[in-house]
Order: C-alpha cells, then structure tokens, then sequence
C-alpha cells in the first residue's frame, strides 16, 4: 500500500516538472529583414549557435575573445582565416540548406547557419 502511495506521488511530481519546464523555441532566431545578420564570437561560442536567414543574405562573423577563432564549414565550402580581437568574416549564403560550421582551433565550438528560400 506504502509503495504503491510513493509510486502516485512521484508519477505525479514527475508531470509536474515536465508541465513547468520552458518550451524551446519554435524557430531559431533569424536576421531582421534586410538587415546584416551578425555572429558574435565570444567566450568560446558563436553568439547566436544557430541563426536563421534568406537566400542571399551575408553573415559575418565577428571575434570579441582574446583568442584567435576560425569559421570553418562542415563541408569547406566556407573558411576563414584565423580571426583576432575585433576581426570579421563574412559569407553570402545563396542557396537554401543548413549549413554546420566549426572553429577549427577550439572544435568543441560549433554554430549553424540555416538558409530558406526568399
């Protein structure tokens, strides 16, 4: 009887919990219309990890740490240079996909770019 009680009780705190928990995001965020979509990389991570934007569009890059950071495309179709303090890259993005890159110095760094169609 006891443990059927504990049973209950914990099926029910466990719904309560998942109930409270934030829902993620229904899209990732996306570059304003016509406006300059902008990474940031700081702290060891690309500010924002994913970013959202349409065909044609130019991403740039921007390093803020101390420390020399790449963008380096899963695939290479796109590679930067090493980036120092303040120094930028950027990219025009001209067919919709997804498109995962990394720092190639630090590699547990990762972003991703995800282009749809204008």
């Amino acid at each position: 009887m006891i443990a059927r009680r504990v049973t209950q009780l914990v099926l029910l705190f466990t719904i309560a919990a998942l109930a409270a928990r934030p829902s993620a995001p229904a899209d990732p965020p996306a570059a304003p219309n016509g406006g300059p979509a902008q990474v940031t990389i700081d702290n060891f991570t690309f500010k924002p990890a994913t970013i959202t934007v349409p065909a044609g569009t130019t991403v740039t890059w921007t390093n803020r740490d101390d420390m020399p950071h790449t963008v380096v495309a899963d695939d290479r179709s796109f590679r930067s240079a090493a980036l120092d303090t303040d120094e930028s890259f950027a990219h025009t993005f001209n067919a919709p996909g997804t498109y995962p890159y990394f720092c190639s110095i630090h590699s547990s760094m990762v972003g991703k770019v995800i282009v749809r169609k204008r």
